[in-house]
């Protein structure tokens, strides 16, 4: 059975190929700490289906490339939309804060 994985999309820059973020947590030998240990795997994504962010599975194939071994099978939770500005929208400048006046300092 093929070795599995679940992570998420880091880069989509390249052709039907994804870099998916793996985390994992490790144990320290000696100090028996915890710590989270990301790994980047390249991936093949045959219909570009993948979004940036996305959490998708990979699964161990047979080598594609020099790099990538790993092929995604599927999008397990797309990452949310991203909301772009309108243009149009006029900054609001804040109004000048106006000093006090003094009040009877210096005159008589």
């Amino acid at each position: 059975m093929a070795l599995t994985k679940i992570g998420k999309v880091v880069s989509v820059k390249r052709d039907k190929t994804i870099t998916v973020a793996v985390e994992s947590k490790q144990m320290h030998p000696i100090y028996r700490k915890q710590y989270l240990v990301t790994r980047k795997y390249t991936a093949h994504d045959e219909n570009n289906e993948a979004k940036l962010n996305d959490r998708v599975q990979i699964v161990e194939v047979r080598p594609i490339s020099k790099t990538k071994s790993w092929k995604m099978t599927e999008i397990l939770q797309r990452a949310p939309e991203v909301i772009s500005l309108r243009d149009d929208v006029v900054k609001v400048e804040e109004p000048e804060k106006i000093a006090p006046e003094a009040d009877g300092e210096g005159e008589q």
